[in-house]
């Protein structure tokens, strides 16, 4: 346990000074790679989808895809942690702490959508749309500035559960070896889970376990949103928080979605979510929150706080409940 908090700690630290630097190798994009090589060879190419397949039998497959990848990640990272401790504890926390900083993606989340917050600010909306089109799945060509800005800060509240909150509860419950199985259903999730002809039955086991595996981290998420808003100051507020959270949360497709937006919406005083393009059709969402103000650019370095201070309370929480256990 101690070696497992030092490493826990020190991938958080690494995570905070470096973030994913693109010319790094990362195990997360070699998943992906992975993930795509047994899509194409289940079901075929894009474009060159196998017509025979039934709905059933491209369930099938998408089911075998799921464990396949998950069997593969645990072994590997089982096996590799394991042959670093039994060479030297100090080689072992070396790797876990490395393993952790690949799981976690804060500083890689603040950085994209400070991205788009500075081409707002300082650059043209055109830029601002490529910028968002980099963390967000739906239409951006159509967004306005409101519309961009919306997208951000959705997606920093939703990654807040699903890039950070819920990577720091899984890593520090079982390693690193929970740790990636999470980050692998969370990828498989955002490459194969679309309502789409190709992937609507093929994707279904992975957006099935997705739903399961975010099921209490995006609650826990929410509930330390709303305490932090308590230590971040007058543009965020608590109370307000709560009660959006209880009348909005389920607002959204996904079970989990609006749990971390709605609570940053109410801490916010503004209103997300919305009517969406995707892939070229329009589709019909509620809104999130209250407009009590207009959305304005700011309210993304405001939802970056709110990230970092959630995710700072989360580990905090975390590191007493491992110490406490020595």
């Amino acid at each position: 346990m101690k070696y497992h908090m030092i490493a826990f700690l020190g991938g958080f630290v690494l995570d905070l000074l470096c973030g994913d630097p693109y010319w790094l190798p990362h195990p997360i994009r070699w998943i992906g790679r992975a993930i795509e090589g047994l899509e194409n060879k289940m079901i075929g190419k894009k474009g060159q989808e196998s017509k025979e397949l039934t709905a059933k039998e491209k369930r099938r497959r998408g089911t075998w895809l799921v464990v396949l990848m998950l069997l593969n990640v645990w072994m590997i990272t089982s096996l590799l942690l394991l042959g670093a401790y039994l060479l030297h504890p100090a080689f072992g926390v070396a790797l876990e702490m490395i393993m952790t900083y690949q799981i976690l993606a804060l500083k890689c989340l603040r950085v994209e959508s400070m991205k788009v917050y500075h081409s707002l600010k300082t650059g043209t909306l055109e830029q601002a749309r490529v910028a968002v089109s980099m963390i967000v799945g739906r239409d951006t060509a159509v967004l306005d500035e409101t519309g961009v800005t919306k997208a951000t800060i959705e997606t920093v509240a939703e990654n807040t559960s699903d890039g950070v909150i819920a990577p720091l509860l899984y890593t520090a419950l079982g390693g690193p070896v929970l740790g990636f199985f999470y980050k692998t259903v969370n990828t498989m999730d955002s490459m194969i889970a679309y309502k789409n002809d190709r992937y609507l039955e093929f994707g279904r086991t992975a957006a099935k376990l997705d739903d399961v595996c975010n099921y209490l981290p995006s609650r826990i998420s929410a509930y330390l949103m709303m305490i932090v808003c308590v230590f971040l100051g007058k543009g965020y507020d608590a109370k307000e928080a709560y009660r959006i959270y209880k009348r909005d949360r389920r607002k959204h497709a996904s079970p989990n979605s609006a749990q971390t937006e709605a609570t940053c919406a109410g801490a916010l005083g503004i209103q997300l979510a919305g009517n969406a393009s995707y892939f070229g059709r329009l589709v019909e969402k509620p809104y999130i929150g209250d407009a009590k103000r207009p959305v304005e650019t700011e309210d993304i370095k405001r939802a970056n706080r709110l990230l970092y201070g959630t995710a700072f309370l989360c580990v905090l929480v975390l590191t007493l409940m491992m110490s406490f256990m020595l």
